[in-house]
């Protein structure tokens, strides 16, 4: 029985086992994969405050050694199922089940990937995911963006800070983005446009120089350069196995309220699982923090 369970070892779940833990909680943090969830395919952090440049992996461990040396417990598994109605709540992790007087969840998400040839090997190395996060490495050159929706765009422009050029490749003949957004990339002279076309292999030697790219109309396939390839084409929330819950949206991400906390008592939420406008490692690491004090006020007034 510990008094708060924290699903998920990202930025978010470790900065609230960090103030669990201090916050003298008997805390567990659960997690399927490696600690530091998405940081771990980071190659380099230059936007976390204390590091000019860090590691993805360096980072990570440096969190996890930390909320370690506090005393917290950390389980390797993947949550089955998990009832999280009245008292206690209960979680089932392959054939064992932990109860907890509160639950954090932490799950995370990840991007929706292409599965082309090239994607996997040259993540960190031309393929990001993320503009805010990767933009300022890719000063004077240029880049290309996968997809046509309001994250697509939106990026889009914000490359235009750094970029010398900003390409979006969409497989349809007109965007999906809000109107106001398409405005303002099509009054843009940085950004250009390359419609029905689907990218069919991510091409470098060790580095992104381009893109495959065939047209879904004519069947022609021709070599767009760019040293850096965004991609946008819809985020997953790791929310599988909370189905059928009051607080998750249509798109499976967590609805909460700014001190974290679900519409179930005792249920909160923090980092990239969240309906969140932003999704970093910082603002992870603040609503870990938050959802930890919050948890501890929620014991607090269930022991009173």
């Amino acid at each position: 029985m510990y008094d708060l369970a924290i699903i998920g070892g990202g930025p978010a779940g470790l900065t609230a086992g960090l103030y669990g833990a201090r916050a003298n909680l008997k805390t567990i943090v659960i997690e399927k994969g490696l600690h530091g969830g998405q940081m771990q395919n980071t190659l380099e952090i230059e936007n976390y405050p204390g590091f000019e440049k860090v590691t993805g992996p360096e980072l990570s461990d440096h969190m996890y050694k930390q909320v370690l040396a506090l005393g917290l417990d950390w389980k390797l598994g993947e949550v089955n199922k998990a009832d999280l109605a009245g008292q206690p709540k209960t979680i089932e992790v392959g054939g064992e089940e932990i109860q907890a007087g509160a639950v954090i969840l932490a799950t995370g998400g990840q991007p929706r990937y292409l599965g082309v040839p090239g994607e996997k090997e040259l993540a960190g190395r031309g393929v990001s995911y993320c503009a805010t996060c990767d933009g300022a490495f890719f000063r004077h050159q240029d880049v290309l963006v996968v997809g046509g929706g309001d994250s697509a765009v939106e990026e889009g422009l914000f490359l235009t800070r750094y970029a010398s050029s900003v390409t979006i490749i969409h497989r349809r003949d007109e965007l999906r983005a809000l109107p106001v957004f398409q405005e303002r990339a099509f009054a843009n002279p940085k950004m250009k446009f390359v419609w029905d076309t689907v990218v069919e292999k991510i091409e470098g030697d060790g580095r992104v120089s381009g893109v495959l790219a065939r047209n879904v109309k004519d069947g022609s396939t021709r070599v767009i350069p760019g040293t850096g390839v965004f991609i946008y084409i819809g985020f997953i929330p790791n929310t599988g196995f909370l189905k059928g819950m009051p607080f998750l949206n249509e798109e499976g991400y967590i609805i909460t309220g700014q001190n974290m906390a679900t519409s179930i008592p005792g249920v909160f939420a923090a980092g990239d699982v969240r309906d969140t406008p932003l999704r970093q490692i910082v603002s992870a690491a603040g609503d870990g923090g938050i959802a930890a004090m919050e948890a501890y006020q929620y014991l607090e007034n269930l022991e009173a």
